[in-house]
């Protein structure tokens, strides 16, 4: 260790490590507004706080959780689910409480100790270890206080974590600008991938013409299988909405259906490239849930709330539907049809309802062909920019763990 410099367990360096409690467990609900509610979905993973992600509590429950209520300079560590998620409490968000899943360390005013510098060392390298090291190969557990406590805090003098603190603002606002940067390119890609497929299917003219989707194909609703009919040991593949990503297929070694269920069952039989439709959730954040079935999944048995699309292959070509489905328009159509009463669901009548626009067979390859190329250079480039993105990562990682070895102080960073 640098000279100067001296490992403190956090719990020495704290008038308090404590943690929240869920307002339900002593008789108060969450309140459409109130006392800020933080919770570790309002916290992102560089410190700052999404403000319209926190819940809300009444200032009776805010007083009964007395224990947990928040003040300027208390930093929040997660230490249940995305453990190691950290911010630093501001004064613009209080009065604010939080619950079981945040750890709340309150800093000793006299201890010479940066609340800064804490916050970063919380996110370095040496926190993450000392995670791994209590998680012990575990895929996911929750951390306690006494461990929080436990946790070893390299400590130069006062001046030094000046510093750092310093030079790693200085050094993470490039890096995050730079991040800013490339996520608004991989968005401005996406963007103009979108509007040249939307030119594409709204041409006019050249013999085309608009077809509903159950005159150009075959639509098979899912069955309801029971519960006890799935089992690991059986042999035939059964296709859930959980298997059916955004623009891809989620592969699972479970979920697999009796042998006998193959004739028995034979109408909801899929094939490989046949297209897959979630008709609950049918949209989440990230787009429409719609993919091709693999080839390890041919002649598997579709399960309830799944639809198939199977291509007329005299009417419609089987790549040109799954691209006109990767489309804003298709997007557009099933957002304005699915009932959001509770959780949005499409119906398998406004599924065949859809309008596709199609030419002759031999013009749909053509324009396949020419959103392919279209598709590998857009997702090529996306590729470039996300190993963009991870190098900053890096960066970022590689100046932490340089920071608090003592390796920064008096040089200067380059990014």
């Amino acid at each position: 260790m640098k000279e100067g410099w001296e490992y403190k367990k956090l719990g020495d360096l704290t008038e308090v490590i404590t943690k929240g409690t869920t307002p339900t467990s002593v008789g108060f609900n969450f309140e459409d507004e109130g006392v800020n509610f933080v919770k570790i979905e309002s916290i992102t993973s560089n410190g700052n706080f999404i403000v319209n992600k926190f819940a809300h509590i009444s200032s009776k429950a805010n007083e009964a959780l007395k224990r947990s209520q928040l003040k300027e300079g208390d930093i929040l560590f997660s230490i249940a689910g995305a453990l190691g998620r950290t911010a630093i409490v501001s004064k613009d968000i209080l009065p604010a409480n939080t619950n079981q899943a945040l750890s709340i360390i309150r800093l000793k005013v006299d201890e010479n100790v940066l609340i800064e510098y804490i916050f970063l060392a919380l996110t370095s390298g040496y926190a993450l270890e000392q995670i791994e090291k209590f998680k012990g190969g575990v895929a996911q557990q929750n951390l306690s206080l006494e461990q929080m406590k436990s946790f070893q805090i390299p400590i130069p003098p006062l001046q030094e974590q000046k510093q750092i603190v310093a030079i790693l603002d200085q050094a993470f606002e490039a890096i995050d600008q730079a991040k800013t940067n490339i996520e608004k390119n991989i968005a401005n890609a996406k963007e103009l991938f979108q509007s040249k497929l939307n030119d594409i299917f709204s041409q006019k003219g050249d013999g085309r013409e608009e077809k509903k989707l159950e005159e150009i194909s075959n639509i098979i609703n899912g069955y309801s299988f029971k519960s006890n009919d799935f089992s690991d040991d059986n042999e035939i593949k059964s296709i859930k909405i959980t298997n059916v990503g955004i623009m891809e297929f989620v592969e699972d070694i479970s979920n697999n259906l009796p042998s006998s269920f193959a004739n028995d069952y034979s109408k909801v039989k899929v094939h490989e490239g046949d297209l897959v439709l979630a008709l609950t959730r049918t949209i989440i954040s990230g787009g429409l849930k719609v993919a091709r079935v693999p080839k390890s999944y041919h002649h598997a048995l579709l399960n309830q709330r799944v639809a198939a699309i199977v291509p007329n292959v005299e009417k419609v070509d089987s790549d040109y539907l799954y691209y006109y489905f990767s489309s804003n328009i298709v997007y557009n159509y099933v957002l304005d049809n699915v009932n959001t009463l509770m959780q949005p669901n499409l119906s398998i009548e406004d599924l065949k309802r859809m309008i596709v626009p199609i030419t002759s067979i031999k013009g749909q390859k053509t324009i396949s062909t020419q959103i392919k190329n279209l598709s590998e250079n857009t997702n090529s480039l996306i590729n470039n920019y996300g190993i963009k993105l991870k190098d900053l990562e890096d960066l970022k990682k590689s100046i932490l763990q340089k920071a608090f070895a003592g390796e920064l102080t008096n040089k200067e960073v380059e990014v």
